[in-house]
């Protein structure tokens, strides 16, 4: 339980998608990484992700044209 609220407790900074390679050379201390087809909310949460770009590019475009 320790641990679960020391994880709340942290801001996430990044979440990226690593091949196997990738994840080799980071080595033993990158230790918090989830599997893709252990995590059944992934694509929901590439759509949050995609729907969010689509917001921002929509608001930067106007900025663009000034």
């Amino acid at each position: 339980m320790r641990l679960l609220w020391q994880m709340t407790k942290e801001r996430i900074v990044a979440v990226g998608l690593l091949t196997q390679r990738e994840v080799t050379l980071l080595g033993a201390t990158f230790d918090r990484l989830w599997p893709v087809e252990e995590a059944p909310e992934f694509q929901e949460l590439l759509d949050a992700i995609d729907r969010a770009d689509e917001e921002l590019q929509a608001t930067a475009e106007p900025l663009a044209e000034r």
